[in-house]
């Protein structure tokens, strides 16, 4: 499922990966380089299975790990109201 932030985040990349500011709580939230891969692989339209997949390419990691760190880090998002 592609993913896409609220209205009230905001984003700015960083040489150590994502920042996103939550405007409304006024809470930082800090994305590794590997959660940033994840993260633009959904927001450019592409489905967990790709952003795991771009995981497996990237770090050389097990194939279902990959997929439940992408299933718990969009869950993350979504329950903190990030993303939806």
């Amino acid at each position: 499922m592609p993913l896409r932030f609220g209205d009230n985040v905001t984003t700015a990349q960083t040489e150590y990966g994502t920042v996103l500011l939550d405007e409304r709580a006024g809470i930082y939230w800090e994305l590794n380089p590997t959660a940033t891969l994840v993260v633009s692989t959904l927001l450019d339209g592409g489905e967990e299975a790709a952003a795991a997949a771009a995981l497996v390419e990237e770090f050389d990691i097990d194939q279902a790990q990959a997929l439940r760190d992408v299933r718990t880090l969009v869950q993350q998002l979504q329950s903190s109201g990030l993303a939806s």
